[in-house]
């Protein structure tokens, strides 16, 4: 039986408030931060499957909108703005359930927003990582050089990619997480960076089970 509750977020007093839901199974074994990527809001049917899936494995989700999806504009936010989302749902979260380990997680832009903000805030509530599709680089341009700041982050980190994926170059994304102490890569065959991979059009359960059986390590 799944709980869902809407919630408000309070950023600060310019971007305002954004939209939360957090999904709650009968008995979580942790709640993950959810943000959503540059291209859609938390209601895309990607973050909404991925936090019913994860739910039924017994993981809750906080997921929320960023400032610009919040006010329907297309133009991310900066990393100021979005890192203050970030810290809002982590607190968000902690409050709500501060029996359950907490991890933060997000989709693409979500992540790496997630990323820069605990590379610089090393919170000690916060037990790990998890990149669903890290950018590592614009298309088309293969480059390492969005990677640089993860050698400041203090937690663990799961990566999930796909070997399709036009943002983050097998090779490239290889080598990065082999050169973090912390990294963990999982490697999803024939997957882009909407997690689609031909004719296999549900990369959900993947994902799921990659990310349970991770932090099942870390909690």
């Amino acid at each position: 039986m799944l709980e869902i509750k809407s919630l408000s977020l309070t950023i600060s007093a310019a971007p305002g408030a954004v939209s939360a839901i957090c999904t709650l199974p009968e008995k979580p074994i942790c709640i993950l931060t959810l943000a959503h990527g540059a291209g859609a809001d938390m209601h895309h049917s990607f973050m909404e499957a991925l936090a019913t899936s994860l739910a039924d494995a017994g993981i809750a989700t906080l997921r929320f909108n960023f400032p610009f999806t919040e006010q329907k504009k297309k133009r991310p936010d900066s990393p100021a703005v979005a890192q203050q989302a970030i810290t809002a749902a982590i607190d968000k979260a902690k409050e709500l359930y501060p029996a359950l380990p907490l991890f933060v997680a997000g989709k693409s832009f979500g992540g790496r927003m997630s990323s820069q903000y605990l590379s610089v805030n090393h919170r000690k509530d916060v037990t790990g990582l998890i990149f669903y599709g890290f950018p590592l680089h614009a298309a088309g341009k293969p480059s390492i050089d969005r990677a640089e700041h993860l050698k400041e982050v203090k937690v663990p980190m799961l990566f999930l990619q796909g070997t399709k994926d036009t943002l983050a170059t097998w090779d490239l994304i290889e080598t990065v997480c082999k050169s973090l102490k912390k990294a963990t890569l999982v490697k999803l065959e024939g997957a882009d960076h909407s997690f689609k991979a031909g004719k296999r059009k549900d990369m959900i359960p993947l994902l799921t089970t990659a990310t349970k059986d991770w932090v099942k390590k870390k909690i």
